[in-house]
């Protein structure tokens, strides 16, 4: 009898509870939906990329950044940096291929997985898939030091980075 004394009020206890994180989550994920689907509508885009701007929003909105891009490169920040995950990527390789001689077109390709423009005097395979800065120094310039390297151009990118956030 004492056994069943205890036993039922912690069932109640347990139904209460279930029933309450039940309702909790069904009202959190309702909710959850309706914001997303608002923000959805309100502006025409996910949620997920409303608060992040694209290289080229990036490029366009700082231009001493793309014209540094645009000097280090040869070629326009905007084409230098398409393929790329972030800018920052797109700066380090820029300065890699200025520090070391490398064309910049090949470490693109390396680091993008994508081809190089027909007619580029690019190491056979280069592009074929996507790789780190580093190994993709190592690939292009086996005599150089990949990691040193690569965390030298990572480092002047960040100061560029951080150098025009301040313009």
């Amino acid at each position: 009898m004492k056994s069943l004394h205890i036993s039922v009020p912690v069932l109640a206890l347990a139904l209460y509870c279930a029933s309450a994180f039940a309702q909790h989550g069904h009202v959190g994920g309702t909710l959850g939906h309706g914001a997303a689907d608002h923000s959805s509508l309100s502006n025409g885009s996910s949620s997920s990329s409303t608060h992040r701007m694209t290289i080229d929003q990036q490029l366009s909105k700082n231009t001493k950044l793309s014209g540094k891009i645009q000097n280090l490169t040869s070629m326009p920040a905007d084409s230098a940096c398409s393929g790329f995950k972030n800018l920052g990527q797109c700066i380090a390789a820029a300065h890699v291929s200025k520090n070391l001689g490398i064309s910049f077109a090949c470490l693109k390709s390396d680091m993008t997985g994508q081809a190089p423009a027909s007619g580029s005097s690019c190491p056979a395979g280069t592009g074929a898939k996507s790789m780190s800065l580093g190994k993709a120094i190592q690939t292009l310039s086996p005599n150089a030091n990949s990691k040193t390297e690569a965390k030298r151009g990572t480092q002047q990118a960040n100061q560029d980075l951080k150098g025009s956030s301040n313009s």
